[in-house]
């Protein structure tokens, strides 16, 4: 299969983690309930990379179940700060380097905090951002853990 070389990819390779990529027709605004139809996967299995900061301006990095929403409520209290919002398209590329809807946590530009939904990695296989739209990587979920400075947390809705 060919398949984009990202940033997140090449981590991937170097890291000498094991994924299958999945290519799908990226939709504007399909999310991840469009991309798990495209790929005949159960939603709560791809992981959305959503790109946020706190009232300090510090941007940070949630990854959540496809069909669940974050709580910034919860979010800020588990951070001991005031507010947590989605950072704007911009912003959130700059920090990252990727293009909104294809933001993979893998290979940013800056090193962002990870907070990770507990139970993602209670699943067997997980689907998240390659680092385009419409690329997933099939990878197991402790490879999030394995790479990246993650923190559980219990935020989802």
């Amino acid at each position: 299969m060919d398949y984009p070389i990202t940033p997140a990819v090449r981590v991937l390779r170097e890291q000498k983690v094991e994924f299958a990529p999945q290519l799908y027709d990226y939709e504007e605004r399909g999310g991840t309930s469009h991309s798990a139809a495209a790929l005949g996967v159960d939603e709560h299995a791809v992981v959305k990379t959503l790109i946020m900061e706190t009232d300090a301006r510090k941007p940070l990095i949630v990854l959540m179940h496809g069909d669940r929403e974050v709580s910034t409520k919860q979010l800020a209290r588990a951070l001991k700060v005031k507010t947590v919002q989605p950072c704007d398209p911009a912003t959130a590329q700059k920090h990252t380097g990727y293009l909104v809807g294809g933001t993979s946590p893998f290979g940013t530009r800056a090193r962002l905090p990870v907070y990770v939904e507990r139970t993602i990695f209670e699943l067997p296989r997980i689907y998240i951002n390659g680092g385009k739209r419409g690329f997933l990587v099939e990878i197991e979920p402790r490879v999030l853990s394995e790479l990246l400075p993650v923190e559980e947390v219990e935020i989802a809705i």
